[in-house]
C-alpha cells in the first residue's frame, strides 16, 4: 500500500503527520524526509489503537536525540487535537469573565513548539496598525535584562539562541594559583643563578647580568559534574554552552555528565563549534533525561578520576537537584571526599530559583554540610554571578550555612 492510498483509506493521517513533523522542525528537530516516510509506515504498520500507541509508534521513529524529547511531547500535546487546547479556543471565543487566577508557567519547550506550529497563521495575518504611544521608560526593563532574569527551561527556540550568544560573550573568569615552579621575570623578587649564567657564557663570563624570576601562576583545573536527569536535561544543556566557551579561553576544563552512570565528555568538548561538540556529546550519553544515581556516580568518580583530574588546587562545580534516587547512605560519604579532594567545591542547584526553597529533601541535607558554595543556576544572571565569584573567590554570599539557619528558624 502506498502512501497515497494510505492517506485516502485511513482519512488524511499521512497527510498529518506531514505536517506534524514540519512542525517539529520548526521547532528544532532534526526530522528529514526519510523520518516522515518511515513514521508514516510505521503507523500503518501498527495500526491505530489509543492514543499512547500512537504516541510512542511516532516517538520511536521521530526522536532521536534525548534532548528531543520535551520538544516532541509538547508538539504532540498541541497538534493531535488535545482536549487543553480546544478548551483554551473555546475560553478566547466566549464571554467569559476575566480570570485573576495566578498564572501557572509554562512547561519547558511548550514556546518554540507553539510558535512553530502557528507560525503560518500569524504570517497570514494582516499588520495591524499600532498608533504610536509616547511611554515613559525609566521605571520599564529592557528585553536584555528580561532574557538575563528569563529560566533557561521557559525559553522560546529564539531566546535560547540569544541566550547561548550571550553565554559566549560572558567575561569569563580570571582566577589563577601560584605553582611551584618559576617562570622569567625582570620584575621578580628571586633571582635567577641558572639565567645568569646562561647570558654569561654567551660573552664568555665578561658580562654577568643580573637575572630575576618569579612564582608560575597557571588556570587551575576546573571540573565539572552536571546532572542530566529528566529534571535537569534543559539546565545542563544550557551549561555545557558555559563550558565550551570556558574551553575555548582556558585549558584543563573537564567535563562529566552523569544521570544512572558518568561520563566524560572532556574530549568531546574540545571541537571548536559549539554545536557540533554538544551534537557528539548526545551520541556518546546513554542515559541523558533518565534517572538520578548521585552516590554511586560521585564513588565511581572518586575511585576513578578524582586523582588524574583534581590536582593544582582544582574547582568543582557539582550541577544537579540533589533530588537521590536511590538510598543517601553513602552519599555523604562520597561527597566529604569529593570536598577533601578539591579546593572549591561549587553547588549549583536550579531549585534556588524558588522563594522559598528549603533543604528538606534527603539527597540535599546530605551534601549541603560538605560543599563550600550553594548557588543557582537557572538563567543567564546566575551564570555572569558564576563567573565573578570565581574571579573574586569571595563566597560569603552563597555561604550554605544560611540555608541550615533559615530551615532551623523555620523549623
Amino acid at each position: 500500500m502506498t502512501i497515497a492510498s494510505a492517506a485516502n483509506t485511513d482519512g488524511r493521517i499521512a497527510d498529518n503527520i506531514v505536517y506534524f513533523a514540519r512542525a517539529l522542525r520548526k521547532a528544532g528537530m532534526r526530522v528529514g524526509p526519510a523520518s516522515v516516510k518511515d513514521a508514516i509506515e510505521a503507523v500503518l504498520a501498527a495500526g491505530i489503537g489509543s492514543r499512547d500507541d500512537f504516541y510512542w509508534t511516532l516517538h520511536a521513529v521521530l526522536v532521536t536525540r534525548h534532548e528531543d524529547h520535551q520538544v516532541f511531547d509538547e508538539a504532540f500535546r498541541l497538534f493531535w487535537k488535545s482536549r487543553e487546547l480546544i478548551e483554551k479556543m473555546i475560553a478566547m471565543f466566549s464571554p467569559v469573565a476575566p480570570d485573576h487566577r495566578e498564572k501557572q508557567k509554562p512547561r519547558a519547550a511548550e514556546n518554540r513548539v507553539s510558535q512553530a506550529m502557528f507560525e503560518g497563521h500569524q504570517k497570514n495575518q494582516p499588520p495591524r496598525e499600532i498608533p504610536e504611544i509616547e511611554v515613559d521608560a525609566r521605571f520599564t526593563v529592557s528585553g536584555n535584562e528580561v532574557l538575563r532574569a528569563k529560566d533557561f527551561a521557559q525559553m522560546s527556540a529564539a531566546e535560547l539562541a540569544e541566550a547561548r550568544q550571550a553565554i559566549a560573550a560572558l567575561r569569563l573568569p580570571f582566577d589563577s594559583v601560584r605553582t611551584r615552579r618559576y617562570t622569567p621575570d625582570p620584575r621578580g623578587d628571586r633571582a635567577d643563578p641558572r639565567a645568569m649564567m646562561r647570558s654569561a657564557v654567551r660573552t664568555g663570563g665578561q658580562l654577568i647580568l643580573p637575572k630575576f624570576r618569579s612564582p608560575r601562576e597557571v588556570h587551575p583545573p576546573l571540573v565539572a559534574l552536571a546532572d542530566i536527569s529528566g529534571s535537569m536535561s534543559q539546565y545542563t544543556r544550557i551549561f555545557l554552552h558555559f563550558l565550551h566557551a570556558l574551553a575555548e579561553k582556558r585549558r584543563r576544563v573537564h567535563t562529566f555528565v552523569f544521570g544512572t552512570r558518568l561520563t566524560n565528555l572532556t574530549r568531546q568538548m574540545r571541537h571548536r563549534d559549539p554545536d557540533a561538540a554538544l551534537a557528539e556529546c548526545a551520541t556518546v550519553v546513554k542515559d541523558w533525561s533518565g534517572g538520578t544515581r548521585i552516590g554511586d556516580t560521585l564513588h565511581e568518580f572518586n575511585r576513578l578520576w578524582s586523582r588524574r583530574v583534581l590536582g593544582q588546587g582544582a574547582i568543582v562545580l557539582l550541577i544537579t537537584d540533589g533530588l537521590e534516587r536511590d538510598d543517601v547512605t553513602g552519599l555523604g560519604e562520597e561527597m566529604d571526599r569529593l570536598r577533601k579532594s578539591c579546593r572549591r567545591l561549587i553547588w549549583l542547584n536550579p531549585l534556588l530559583r524558588f522563594d522559598g526553597f528549603e533543604p528538606r529533601a534527603r539527597g540535599v541535607k546530605a551534601m549541603l554540610p560538605h560543599v563550600d558554595e550553594f548557588r543557582a543556576v537557572h538563567n543567564l544572571n546566575a551564570l555572569a554571578d558564576l563567573c565573578g565569584a570565581l574571579s573574586a573567590g569571595n563566597a560569603a554570599q552563597s555561604d550554605p550555612r544560611k540555608w541550615f539557619d533559615a530551615a532551623r528558624s523555620a523549623a
